[in-house]
């Protein structure tokens, strides 16, 4: 038993590390390159080590064009972006959890149901409406269209719906309305589907193309994804200050999922008050 057991989590572990490797394989390869010279990029075999380190390519990348203001820009949209949505998100999620109103349910069924809706078909829709508001070639229109997600309230929701009613109701003897109940006794019990939904809207609003795309044609505007296309040419590509650019903008997403990654694994896996 002891050793079929043995064996069972070996191979695991022997899955689990190469799947693992293959993941990391990419973004290692991004990082080599970036500290390589052009022509070395492509060499075959690979040479994951240069040898000589081309420190000059991140010095290029935010020299040749205006890096920083592009990294600015996309601090600007993601912050503002999830503060807003994490306000939006965990009210709806609060009152459809533990507001009682007419037809609460179907409309939260019809709300998750705008999951299903693919983002090619709203996309003109969208475009027409923010064209109306006069937000084209705004950052508005970016953090205006990212300020709602169905996700982030069904993620607070179930989240919500796991504290027990008593507590409310306990409140709600001691005198605090319903908005003092949500953010003194609600919001600080959810840290981690805060960390949960921060993480996943970070992500997708820092790593965003299509969106500014659409919606960004002056170039003070642009965000990093938009930012790195400089490095594209119509006849050739600058793989090493690509590769480096990158990177640079990995960096920050690093950083906020290593910071929030406790209170990530936990809204995940849904735990809630425990007695």
């Amino acid at each position: 038993m002891k050793r079929s057991r043995l064996i069972k989590q070996s191979m695991l572990y022997i899955v689990l590390i190469a799947t693992s490797a293959c993941m990391l394989l990419p973004f290692i390869w991004m990082v080599s390159a970036s500290l390589k010279a052009e022509h070395e990029i492509f060499g075959f075999p690979i040479q994951w080590i240069p040898e000589t380190f081309y420190w000059s390519n991140y010095v290029d990348v935010w020299t040749q064009v205006p890096f920083h203001l592009y990294y600015l820009n996309t601090i600007k949209i993601v912050i503002i972006t999830v503060a807003i949505l994490l306000v939006t998100c965990s009210m709806a999620g609060y009152a459809f959890s533990k507001i009682r109103f007419p037809e609460r349910d179907f409309l939260f069924f019809v709300y998750l149901a705008t999951m299903m809706i693919p983002y090619q078909v709203m996309m003109i829709p969208q475009f027409v409406l923010m064209k109306k508001f006069s937000l084209i070639d705004t950052h508005w229109s970016l953090i205006l269209l990212g300020a709602v997600s169905p996700f982030g309230v069904f993620l607070f929701r179930q989240f919500f719906s796991s504290i027990p009613d008593e507590i409310i109701e306990a409140a709600k003897i001691d005198g605090l309305h319903e908005f003092g109940i949500y953010l003194r006794i609600i919001l600080p019990l959810t840290k981690p589907a805060i960390a949960t939904l921060v993480i996943f809207s970070f992500m997708h609003t820092w790593n965003d193309f299509l969106g500014p795309l659409i919606y960004l044609s002056s170039d003070r505007l642009f965000t990093l994804q938009l930012g790195m296309q400089h490095f594209i040419g119509q006849y050739n590509t600058e793989y090493a200050l690509l590769m480096a650019a990158a990177v640079s903008s990995v960096v920050p997403t690093i950083i906020v999922f290593v910071a929030a990654q406790d209170y990530f694994v936990k809204g995940v896996v849904g735990s809630g008050v425990k007695g």
